[in-house]
């Protein structure tokens, strides 16, 4: 979870990059750039301790960003990251990333959902929820941020903006606790 003050300081970082990645005509690959090191944060917790660490110096970090990350970035990307490097703001690159994407998201028209289910969608059913969902928000694209709750028991919750659906035979089974409550009382 980012916390707000990093969202805070990480905006005007994510626009910056956002109306130059625009102006150089590479926000498609910087998009991408990001989507697959938002993947690679979240599977490399040890890189994510590395670069937050603030006993570590920013020549070190400069010198793993390069080593990891520089092969695998476009150049507009890259030379980002290490300004982050040397501003010392390497620790809010997950909320640099997370601002970044809803700003070309919210541009490009495409509604960010998270949807919490008991079990694994199958493809079918992806692609299902992601049409129904674009009827819905009358979004030109949906991306579904899919997470695994077994204590939903079964269905789904689904989060976007402000609005929660909840779907779950748990949520289900609050709402008969609650009215039985009120019942009870009587």
């Amino acid at each position: 979870m980012i916390n707000p003050l990093e969202s805070k300081i990480a905006a005007p970082y994510a626009r910056a990059l956002y109306d130059y990645s625009n102006a150089q005509n590479v926000t498609h690959q910087v998009t991408s750039d990001f989507q697959n090191l938002e993947v690679l944060l979240a599977k490399t917790q040890d890189l994510v301790d590395y670069l937050n660490n603030p006993i570590i110096s920013s020549e070190a970090k400069h010198e793993i960003v390069v080593k990891i990350l520089k092969p695998q970035l476009n150049e507009v990307t890259f030379k980002f990251i290490l300004i982050l490097v040397s501003r010392n703001r390497i620790n809010i690159l997950q909320a640099v990333i997370d601002s970044y994407l809803k700003l070309v998201y919210m541009v490009a028209s495409i509604k960010m959902i998270e949807v919490s289910s008991a079990f694994k969608f199958t493809n079918r059913q992806k692609n299902t929820l992601v049409k129904k969902l674009k009827q819905l928000t009358k979004a030109r694209e949906v991306r579904l941020v899919l997470t695994i709750d077994p204590s939903l028991i079964g269905g789904f919750v689904i989060k976007t903006d402000s609005r929660v659906i909840d779907l779950s035979i748990k949520g289900q089974l609050q709402q008969l606790a609650k009215h039985l409550d009120t019942v009870l009382d009587i």
